[in-house]
């Protein structure tokens, strides 16, 4: 199966490039996926140790359905300039191409890191024919208007997630977007 490429130039010099997660990347990791969940446990009465171990139990779940449901995904840390920005969970089969998460530290978002593997990602669903799909909270409606305008559409909602597709490129000249 093909792999996402390793190196990304963004348009204001910066260079984006992938590698393998590794064991010693999982506080790293840990630190990622707590910035997604921010909102959420700042509303909560737990404790640092209590919410430090929720994260620690839900990263842990989220990696062990990747693992049960796409044997094989590409488990990638983004890095920009060299530096550890976020991560990319890929998992690939025949028909489809699954962007199973992509997640970047807030100080790494809105310089087009995520545009630019997103463009990747939509040009290996273009040349090898198979369908790009990716999964998005639905009340997240700053992620579903950024896939909107790489051309993704809505297919369907489960609970509350709503699954989405790439079809074809947005019109206007292709993805120009810079706010993941």
């Amino acid at each position: 199966m093909e792999s996402l490429a390793r190196e990304f130039a963004l348009a204001g010099g910066q260079k984006v490039s992938l590698r393998p997660v590794t064991p010693e990347d999982e506080e790293f990791l840990l630190r990622v996926y707590a910035s997604t969940r921010e909102d959420e446990l700042a509303r909560v009465p737990w404790s640092e140790a209590e919410k430090e171990a929720f994260v620690r139990q839900q990263s842990g779940a989220q990696r062990r359905e990747y693992d049960a449901h796409y044997p094989g995904a590409e488990y990638d840390l983004i890095l920009l300039d060299g530096r550890p920005a976020g991560r990319v969970w890929v998992g690939r089969d025949d028909v489809e191409i699954h962007l199973l998460d992509i997640a970047l530290l807030p100080e790494a978002q809105n310089q087009g890191v995520g545009t630019a593997i997103l463009r990747a990602l939509i040009e290996e669903s273009r040349a090898s024919g198979r369908r790009l799909r990716h999964m998005v909270f639905v009340l997240n409606t700053d992620a579903v208007r950024f896939y909107e305008r790489l051309g993704f559409v809505a297919f369907e909602e489960v609970g509350p997630y709503l699954h989405m597709e790439w079809r074809s490129a947005p019109q206007g000249g292709g993805p120009t977007d810079r706010s993941c």
